[in-house]
């Protein structure tokens, strides 16, 4: 399946509903978890939320951008996902926030949400499972490192363009590449 272009939220939920309901599955631990979005999620959490067991999750992928007014189509090697995340009761919540990117062509500051490919969405996710098993469950975590595998990174990062960086919590380093 390509990369598409659209922000489409159905395959992030469809997929992290596949993904639980493997008989492989991540988060088996009888649990139920449920995914949601919240696009105004911060990367902050204030005391009451943190006394409620809330936990962030920050990490990088792969996506496709598409311009609105000008149609133009670009890569990004480093978009910025938020995750919330929780379980109390054997009720797992997570709240995801994806980051978006505005055209170079346009400047028009208006911010574009990514496209992700099947394959992206679910590298994501399983990096995000790891990271709730750690954190909920206590289990051992190789890596926390969810950016993109093998992606050959040519251009600068343009923090001007990355909705990310003007909230202050990209995860682009500073000598890091976009392949914008």
């Amino acid at each position: 399946m390509g990369q598409s272009t659209d922000w489409v939220p159905s395959l992030w939920m469809d997929t992290f509903a596949e993904l639980l309901d493997d008989d492989d599955s991540e988060l088996d631990y009888g649990d139920q978890w449920s995914l949601n979005f919240n696009y105004s999620l911060t990367d902050k959490l204030t005391m009451n939320e943190r006394k409620k067991g809330w936990k962030i999750y920050l990490c990088c992928v792969f996506a496709n951008f598409q311009c609105a007014s000008c149609s133009k189509v670009w890569h990004s090697a480093k978009v910025t996902l938020l995750f919330h995340y929780r379980l109390r009761s054997e009720r797992g919540s997570v709240i995801m926030r994806p980051f978006g990117q505005a055209c170079r062509s346009c400047n028009n500051n208006q911010f574009e949400l990514p496209g992700f490919s099947q394959e992206e969405v679910e590298r994501a996710l399983l990096r995000l499972f790891a990271k709730i098993r750690k954190n909920c469950y206590g289990e051992e975590q190789d890596s926390d490192d969810c950016g993109p595998v093998d992606k050959k990174f040519t251009k600068p990062h343009e923090k001007s363009l990355c909705q990310a960086c003007s909230q202050g919590i990209c995860c682009q380093e500073d000598d890091d590449d976009d392949d914008d």
